[in-house]
């Protein structure tokens, strides 16, 4: 009935907001997107412009090829020669954009970070994003209920660790927040990873990429053992879904089914994670509704066009190199099997043909 509820307050808010965001003074917003190749990015892109454009908005949308940095550096560079009156921008590598954004900043055109920190940049005058900590925190939790951790007869169980690309500020608080809840259970071995790998540098995974993590996995299972018939593997902790993915298929190519398939965790709600939740292929993930972070940006581009106050809710957290970033955090929640239903298709999310 929780996630009913806070389910239903997010989809009111969507559809509401989306009839009427409007603005006085509509303008030129241009937006930049890592890469068409995660279906992640292409909702956030779209939904992005759809709702930017209901709110009389002109919108420049870019996608920098398959997480290209270049690509994305002159895109902005043309954003900012296009005289945007405001850039949305959601990076590939947070560092990697201090000099591109310059430009925005000698011009007096705001940046909102979108989802992604960029560092290091005095560019950058608001973040919108998910609570990320808050989601690592989600996963870790999970993992300590569902191994019964707490129980003080626990038998150790055995984890492994995947987290994403390391030049994504975001790794910091997904991986940091579940290794808040997970570390003091491997300091009392009821945890065990068997690779010792449990740094964050070990455990990332390039460009979030499904075929780098199932290469990864693919050498665990080799060098561990892990199998249905071999070493136990209990459960994975994974910072998001394109991850999930490789690990899933690498356990499945490996003789994993329903029965028998560790715990996994996952981030996004993507179709094929959707689908493996179904299937028993993986355990839960956390859905962070693409829809209510674009009404919120579309929120926050109206205000500073309306030179009315933006709407954040976190002014402590987030520190760019440069200092705190105003922010406003959206709330995740946790799709399983048992409401996925509800969360994704009842909300108008997907079709149930889509994730069949």
């Amino acid at each position: 009935m929780k996630i009913k509820t806070t389910l239903t307050t997010l989809c009111c808010a969507v559809l509401a907001c989306t009839a009427f965001a409007s603005t006085a003074n509509a303008a030129k917003i241009g937006v930049s997107m890592p890469t068409q190749s995660l279906q992640r990015w292409n909702q956030d892109g779209h939904n992005l412009e759809k709702q930017l454009q209901a709110a009389g908005h002109e919108v420049v949308l870019y996608y920098a090829g398959d997480n290209d940095i270049p690509t994305q550096v002159s895109q902005i560079e043309n954003l900012v020669s296009a005289n945007c009156d405001v850039l949305v921008v959601a990076p590939i590598d947070g560092g990697a954009l201090t000099q591109a954004l310059q430009g925005a900043k000698d011009k007096g055109i705001p940046v909102v970070s979108y989802d992604r920190l960029i560092m290091n940049s005095d560019a950058i005058s608001y973040y919108a994003t998910f609570d990320n900590y808050k989601v690592g925190q989600i996963q870790g939790n999970y993992l300590v209920d569902a191994l019964k951790l707490k129980d003080d007869a626990t038998t150790p169980k055995n984890i492994e660790f995947f987290t994403g690309s390391i030049d994504d500020n975001n790794v910091n608080f997904f991986f940091g927040g579940a290794m808040d809840i997970l570390q003091p259970y491997l300091d009392s071995g009821k945890l065990v990873c068997l690779s010792g790998q449990t740094k964050k540098e070990q455990v990332a995974t390039l460009n979030w990429s499904t075929e780098e993590a199932q290469k990864r996995m693919e050498n665990l299972i080799a060098s561990k053992g892990y199998g249905p018939e071999g070493t136990r593997l209990d459960a994975i902790l994974s910072s998001n879904d394109s991850v999930a993915n490789g690990i899933t298929n690498a356990l499945v190519a490996s003789g994993y089914n329903a029965d028998n398939f560790p715990i996994l965790t996952g981030q996004d709600c993507d179709k094929p994670s959707a689908k493996n939740m179904k299937r028993g292929l993986q355990t839960m993930s956390v859905f962070k509704d693409t829809r209510v972070l674009a009404d919120k940006v579309v929120e926050m581009v109206n205000a500073i066009c309306d030179k009315k106050e933006v709407p954040v809710n976190d002014t402590k957290t987030y520190n760019n190199g440069t200092g705190i970033i105003p922010s406003y955090l959206c709330t995740p929640i946790v799709v399983t099997k048992d409401n996925l239903k509800e969360v994704l298709v009842d909300s108008g999310y997907y079709t149930e043909k889509e994730i069949k």
